[in-house]
């Protein structure tokens, strides 16, 4: 069992790091990419995914 707790462990420092900001906001951006691909606006996945990620940076810098 404690293989699987090391295994976790690594994985959440991994993905989240320093910063639960910037894990939750590329995963917030991956996600919306795919929701406006899907319901087929690529105009407008190119300007929200841009917007997302400076959302992000500037939440994460202004949480330190």
């Amino acid at each position: 069992m404690k293989w699987l707790s090391g295994f976790g462990r690594f994985w959440y420092d991994f993905i989240v790091g320093d910063s639960a900001a910037l894990a939750v906001g590329g995963v917030a951006a991956l996600f919306l990419g795919w929701l406006t691909l899907e319901m087929g606006g690529s105009a407008l996945a190119q300007v929200l995914l841009p917007l997302v990620v400076v959302v992000t940076l500037a939440v994460s810098l202004l949480r330190r």
